[in-house]
């Protein structure tokens, strides 16, 4: 199984920007179906962005146009860039890569102030 390490959460002002990575311990170029959900305290959680096993992109409504999927296979890394951050946007952000078993980072916050 793969293991992942998330990083880049933290504070930012509103209308400002966060990238966050997943790191893997192992290869991920043959891995399609991977990326990112968020929970909130107290909401449901969201499934934000994503790579299907198709190779296309999908992102929730509420992040679509700030918020970009992307993949460094060279690196192992996947990545989420978080554009002009709303208050809305603060929540626990966790990263997933579907191999034979789903695989689940350990979450990196992310709170906007406004």
């Amino acid at each position: 199984q793969v293991q992942l390490v998330e990083s880049g959460g933290g504070l930012v002002q509103a209308g400002g920007s966060l990238r966050l990575s997943c790191a893997a311990s192992g290869s991920i170029g043959s891995i399609n179906a991977m990326g990112w959900y968020r929970q909130a305290p107290g909401a449901q959680r969201e499934l934000v962005a994503r790579f299907t096993s198709g190779g296309s992109t999908n992102y929730a409504d509420s992040v679509k146009g700030r918020f970009t999927i992307s993949r460094d296979n060279a690196k192992n890394t996947m990545y989420l860039q978080m554009n002009r951050l709303k208050s809305e946007d603060t929540a626990a952000y966790y990263c997933y890569m579907l191999a034979l078993h789903m695989n689940w980072g350990q979450g990196t916050q992310v709170t906007v102030s406004s």
